[in-house]
């Protein structure tokens, strides 16, 4: 079999392609097969059809040296996987007595009595080798021919992880001479996803091993580095050595690695340093000081119902300045009067929908002793875009003052 092989990942189920269910396999499986060094460059999702089911192996065996299915081998009607493999492989379905046997003892063990239509789960590809599924009743199987492997799996992710692990993985590590692929994740805030593009630049990029990718978010942009080695030892090195090449160019934006999360980093920056932060919101309560559920001096929170108020207690009207000028008054007064750190400040009008004039739909300002950000957006709290995209770009520039004025 040849070294370093590429697998696709073949996940079955009309209801997969109509919402009803989220495909987590095809996820899981990605990961497995990245950390024994298999590349898979390719994952499609097929309805209950025989023949575009057959298709879809077949067009995967083209591309890929291991094909891997999920879903489809049930007992019912619409379970086809069976039967779309054997037709790929140009081979027969093999009646396997034993293996019904094993199925109907499962189902005993249930205390359950087994249907007619479960004779259906004892057939398997002429050739097939039997991958025992002790944790269900629906057999999986592994067929090999010159165009490459088909391993096929049930689609409970119980299962399917259960035989990955206890089966797949140790198949394919005793078949391929396998290296090893580590990834790592910088993660940024407070800048765009084209800016870090352009700040890491295109000779980074364009390298494949360590391969360099970004990933952006609301409010958020991650780099990922992959690696690939023969070990561990030696994929670590390579993210190593282009981690401290990133952190040459973008170290500035970068807050964490890994499962570091914005919150936490800003959170015990706070606390390290004995700072303290008053946090004001009007219209979207705890949209920033629900980030942190720890008690702590390090904050207070005052909430209102609607930006009114705040122009109330301030007695300012409205039409004096922009939502955002005032945001960014308020935060500057709020700060001196409260004797803190830093003062945020979000403003956001509960009656307002997605395009809404920018001046006036919500706003959030943080004001320290050396300078204050301000931003406008063009919603209010009725968007879902509200809450992710105000509490990213808070707690981003916050991470980012408190950087430059405490280090």
């Amino acid at each position: 079999m040849p070294d370093n092989p590429n697998a696709e990942i073949v996940a079955i189920g009309t209801e997969i392609l109509l919402g009803e269910i989220t495909d987590t396999n095809s996820v899981y499986l990605a990961r497995q097969l990245r950390n024994i060094g298999v590349n898979v460059f390719f994952m499609t999702t097929v309805g209950d059809n025989l023949a575009r089911i057959a298709d879809a192996i077949a067009a995967a065996l083209e591309r890929a040296e291991i094909v891997i299915t999920t879903g489809g081998l049930g007992p019912t009607v619409d379970d086809m996987t069976r039967q779309a493999v054997a037709d790929v492989a140009g081979r027969p379905l093999v009646f396997h007595e034993s293996l019904y046997q094993a199925i109907e003892e499962r189902f005993r063990g249930f205390g359950v009595a087994m249907t007619a239509n479960n004779r259906q789960q004892a057939y398997l590809p002429q050739g097939a080798t039997l991958i025992e599924n002790p944790v269900g009743t629906a057999p999986a199987f592994l067929v090999e021919s010159e165009r490459g492997v088909v391993i096929s799996l049930p689609g409970v992710p119980r299962e399917m992880k259960y035989l990955v692990t206890e089966s797949v993985i140790p198949h394919l590590l005793r078949a391929y001479e396998l290296g090893i692929i580590v990834a790592r994740t910088l993660r940024t805030a407070g800048i765009g996803e084209s800016s870090l593009d352009d700040k890491i630049g295109r000779d980074i990029l364009n390298e494949r091993n360590p391969s360099v990718g970004l990933a952006a978010h609301h409010g958020a942009v991650d780099v990922r580095i992959t690696a690939k080695a023969d070990s561990r030892s030696n994929a670590v090195a390579l993210l190593d050595e282009m981690q401290a090449r990133l952190e040459a160019r973008i170290g500035e934006d970068v807050f964490g690695v890994d499962d570091a999360t914005l919150e936490d980093v800003v959170w015990q920056h706070l606390k390290q340093r004995n700072l303290k932060v008053q946090v004001v919101e009007a219209g979207l309560p705890g949209v920033i000081s629900n980030a942190w559920n720890e008690e702590s001096d390090a904050l207070r929170a005052q909430f209102y119902d609607d930006p009114g108020q705040v122009f109330a207690r301030f007695a300012i009207s409205p039409a004096d300045l922009s939502l955002t000028e005032f945001a960014s008054d308020v935060a500057q007064r709020i700060r001196i009067q409260e004797g803190v750190d830093a003062c945020i400040v979000v403003l956001s009008y509960p009656d307002l929908d997605e395009n809404a004039d920018a001046r006036q739909g919500s706003a959030v300002a943080i004001a320290t002793a050396a300078e204050t950000r301000f931003r406008g957006y063009g919603f209010g709290t009725r968007s879902s875009l509200a809450r992710e995209w105000i509490s990213r770009w808070g707690l981003a520039s916050l991470w980012r003052m408190l950087q430059s004025e405490h280090g």
